[in-house]
């Protein structure tokens, strides 16, 4: 989908995008090597990573969305270009890197829709400083830039302090997630300024500051000077948001609508769903609750954002309708 140079966006996704073959069920208790042959039920082209689950889950919710990232000159390149054009999102800086392949991941969902994973990391590793700023009208013409993962961005972390601020001073606000183990806090604490949302998981996060109480964790983020939202997402527990210093709102999960298929994308369709309400002017802790919906809805199918209704059906289903 191609938009005109001056039409505004609510938000861009950038960083990973991936093409995810997932394959159900899988025993993750059983060793790979224990047989050749793994029967499944089924096994399904899809796409992953935050620019698709965010991305497609936003676009569902009725936002304007565009994306920037690196896709390789490979087979798998069409997929991806597919996967934004169905979902309306615009493709525009969806860019071609010369070497690196495209992102690729097999997703091993068990029975009850954990899952593990075989990961290619590819092009969208290759994003670096340059890549972000020679593309600065993009931003400027965005409500919201949504940027992951952190820890896996090894190109662009050291300039993200620098990067952020500039994207900032243009008037898009910025919001980061994190994958992985999460890394450290260096070079977290530089950019932590500089981000307006900032809710990574609760093991990513106790990963970077030590910490397994989700206030403290809060607070160590504070004392990096960081200005905005701020949030741990807690899994079954729902999520902590603290919207300014020493006020926090907890977002209880909701109920899929559905059973539980497979819980790829939560995360990445949660922080969606919390940036969609925001945008929207809804208070924090509607906003929260779309996102938990938003979350909801993922799980009960296969892929990172199939499962995620629109915008009447999952505000009605976060209970703000």
């Amino acid at each position: 989908m191609l938009m005109g140079m001056s039409d505004r966006l609510d938000c861009v996704v950038c960083g990973s995008c991936v093409v995810d073959l997932l394959c159900r069920p899988v025993s993750l208790e059983e060793p790979i090597g224990s047989s050749v042959l793994h029967p499944v039920e089924s096994v399904v082209l899809t796409g992953g990573g935050i620019t698709i689950n965010s991305g497609v889950a936003m676009a569902r919710l009725g936002m304007k969305v565009g994306v920037m990232t690196y896709i390789g000159d490979d087979s798998w390149a069409p997929v991806v270009h597919d996967l934004f054009r169905e979902a309306g999102i615009d493709d525009t800086y969806l860019m071609t890197h010369p070497t690196e392949s495209t992102s690729t991941t097999v997703v091993m969902v068990d029975g009850e829709g954990e899952r593990s994973f075989f990961h290619c990391v590819g092009a969208p590793e290759m994003l670096d400083a340059n890549t972000m700023l020679e593309r600065i009208d993009l931003f400027a013409r965005s409500n919201t830039l949504l940027l992951g993962y952190y820890s896996l961005m090894p190109n662009l972390e050291s300039a993200l302090p620098d990067v952020l601020a500039r994207i900032r001073a243009v008037g898009c606000r910025t919001a980061l997630d994190a994958a992985g183990a999460g890394g450290t806090m260096d070079p977290l604490e530089r950019i932590l300024p500089h981000l307006d949302f900032y809710v990574p998981s609760l093991t990513e996060a106790s990963h970077q500051t030590g910490l397994a109480d989700p206030e403290q964790i809060i607070r160590t983020y504070r004392g990096c000077a960081a200005p905005g939202l701020l949030g741990v997402k807690l899994g079954k527990k729902g999520v902590l948001l603290s919207p300014r210093p020493d006020e926090y709102v907890h977002i209880d999960i909701v109920d899929p609508p559905g059973a539980v298929i497979d819980t790829t994308g939560a995360g990445d369709c949660f922080y969606a769903g919390l940036l969609t309400g925001l945008i929207k002017g809804q208070p924090i802790e509607q906003a929260g609750r779309l996102g938990a919906a938003a979350a909801a809805c993922c799980v009960t199918a296969i892929g990172g954002a199939m499962g995620v209704r629109d915008y009447a059906i999952t505000s009605a289903l976060a209970g703000l309708a």
